[in-house]
């Protein structure tokens, strides 16, 4: 505990009310975000001379400062615990970084309906069906309603402009209501069968399609008939697919698995009794944190950040009681303005789902913790082979990329114990050098991310230089020149040269300062890693310098002229008649132009034509 707070003459002051606590370090960082039915009673459990936890003997050390928030309830409490959790990212709480949009099917409000993908709020108007897990989830389920109901996919501007049916049509995909080749009303009949089948009710589309069989048989209209025998034939196909059905429900399945301090949750999305798709989670942990704590984090943030397109089903099926249940149900129901039910025991189909959903729990984690392990493995080799004394836990690597010296970009990549650390990839644009001087390019690219005085975490054990030795040479000028900003560590320097025959595998490693090559066998687990780590600085390279030049090559020549707006380029353009023109045009012409000033024609002529 720091000796800036003090926590006795704080605790007298501290009411019984339920609320959110926020704890800061002496920086007036927030580092943990809590709530508690009774305030005083939670955090005086902190300052006992006794704590089992270390979690907690970490975190107390470095408290320097308590805010509390009063809340009427409990309730209130744990959703503005939510918010404040969202807000700090606090280091000791168990954080859910989920960004992912969820999207849905939706059959649309026109004439004639179209069958789509749509994210976002559902502001537009139209039937929503989902949410699914992933946008690939949706595509196959639209691709499978394409062979089943013929209704349109296409999109509203293609449908309007239509003179004739397109390929669909032909394919027998869609009833080409676009030319009029079917009446309003058996188009509508399709769209119902759909919207019945999106709703789960596949019995009482095939009894319909039956009866509509029938009765096209009864009209002597067998083309008729025969499509809607078609139509049955494949959703009694697709019905003996789906394996995993129910009832009707709307509920999310959610199994947990907790093993050496890392958790997956995998939720199983179920609605109208078909599970639309699943998706694992990997909840940041700080150690020594209990499973309750973080299934029960992770449920709160889940559910309440009501982002992305989420919805709360009615139902949530969980995989073990949790202490704080029914006051996690009753935020949930408030938040979600209807009745939300946590329960854990369940039968039958719902058994079966939650089964299905602690496997893949048990699955991905075990997946996971392999991975980890086997990368904390070649962690260690590497250690090894570099004769170091210290772990290494932080690893960068440079490589610079460009097209005969256009757009040039260099990449940096961060690897720690647990793999790549894409939070911490970085590309740089790289300006002022001569094109294609690669040796400037590093220098440059080093001198930004080293000049400045480097939190230790933030100093790599090992820099890696994508290529030979003018490459590292230029690298330990740079460290050099800013030696004083690595006082508690200096990073090693190593550069992977391309070998003769320019081969993956058979690269040299250089180290720094002795320019010695390092042997390292050819299955080697550390040359391996090393590998890893220099294809993907490789690939984030020319990802950025792809991305820059073809923005460059898009962009018009005359959005770079200083003094040429949007709309005085569009005035230029149409007056003219294209850039082509623009280009043959004499200053006089382009004076002419309504808005350009003679100097500014000049202008725009002498960076067309030199």
């Amino acid at each position: 505990m720091t000796e800036l707070f003090d926590s006795a003459a704080f605790l007298k002051t501290v009411t019984q009310q339920p609320g959110v606590y926020r704890m800061y370090d002496s920086s007036r960082t927030v580092i943990y975000v809590g709530k508690a039915k009774n305030l005083k009673n939670r955090l005086s459990s902190y300052f006992r001379s006794t704590l089992d936890n270390e979690k907690t003997r970490v975190l107390v050390k470095n408290i320097a400062s308590i805010d509390v928030t009063v809340t009427h309830t409990e309730t209130e409490a744990l959703i503005l615990e939510h918010n404040y959790i969202k807000k700090y990212m606090p280091r000791y709480n168990v954080l859910l970084r989920d960004d992912k949009s969820y999207p849905y099917i939706v059959i649309t409000d026109h004439k004639h309906p179209r069958l789509g993908v749509y994210r976002g709020s559902k502001k537009s108007k139209g039937q929503f069906f989902g949410p699914y897990p992933s946008g690939g989830a949706v595509r196959e389920s639209l691709h499978l309603m394409q062979k089943i109901f013929p209704v349109r996919q296409c999109e509203d501007s293609y449908y309007r402009n239509r003179s004739r049916p397109c390929l669909q049509y032909q394919l027998k995909r869609c009833l080409g209501p676009c030319t009029n080749m079917v009446s309003d009303d058996e188009y509508q009949q399709q769209v119902e069968l759909a919207t019945l089948f999106l709703q789960g009710k596949s019995q009482d589309v095939i009894g319909k399609m039956i009866e509509k069989m029938q009765q096209a048989s009864d009209r002597l209209e067998f083309e008729q008939a025969a499509r809607f025998r078609d139509q049955i034939q494949a959703l009694r196909k697709v019905s003996e697919q789906q394996s995993v059905t129910g009832a009707g429900e709307q509920l999310d399945a959610i199994g947990f698995a907790y093993q050496n301090g890392m958790a997956c949750i995998h939720v199983l999305f179920i609605r109208q009794g078909q599970v639309l798709g699943s998706r694992s989670y990997f909840p940041k942990v700080p150690n020594a944190s209990s499973a309750d704590e973080v299934f029960t984090a992770f449920i709160s943030q889940f559910y309440l950040s009501g982002a992305n397109g989420r919805v709360i089903p009615k139902q949530i099926l969980i995989s073990q009681a949790l202490e704080e249940q029914n006051a996690i149900s009753a935020a949930l129901s408030e938040f979600a303005k209807y009745k939300v039910v946590l329960t854990e025991k369940v039968r039958a189909d719902r058994a079966g789902f939650l089964r299905l959903a602690c496997t893949n729990a048990l699955s991905a984690l075990t997946s996971q913790l392999s991975h980890k392990s086997t990368m904390l493995q070649r962690f260690y080799l590497l250690q090894e082979a570099l004769d170091l004394e210290q772990p290494i836990k932080r690893i960068e690597c440079y490589d610079i990329s460009h097209t005969m010296g256009e757009k040039t970009v260099a990449s940096s990549v961060v690897f720690n114990r647990e793999g790549p650390l894409k939070s911490d990839y970085r590309l740089f644009n790289i300006t002022g050098i001569t094109p294609g001087d690669d040796y400037a390019a590093m220098k440059q690219v080093l001198t930004r991310r080293f000049r400045d005085v480097q939190a230790l975490e933030n100093i790599p054990d090992i820099v890696f230089i994508d290529g030979g030795l003018g490459q590292l040479a230029q690298a330990e000028a740079v460290l050099a020149d800013f030696s004083e900003n690595f006082t508690e560590k200096m990073p090693l320097l190593i550069g992977i040269a391309k070998g003769v025959t320019r081969k993956a595998g058979l690269e040299s490693l250089i180290m720094g300062q002795t320019h010695e090559e390092l042997e390292m066998a050819g299955d080697s687990p550390a040359l391996h890693l090393i590998q890893h780590i220099r294809d993907e600085s490789h690939r984030f390279a020319i990802t950025g310098h792809r991305q820059r030049r073809d923005k460059a090559r898009k962009q018009s020549t005359l959005e770079s002229i200083s003094g040429v707006g949007p709309k005085r380029r569009q005035a230029i353009l149409t007056y003219l008649g294209g850039l082509h023109e623009v280009k043959k045009a004499s200053v006089d012409d382009l004076a002419r132009v309504p808005g350009i000033s003679h100097e500014l024609a000049q202008k725009i002529y002498d960076t067309l034509h030199h």
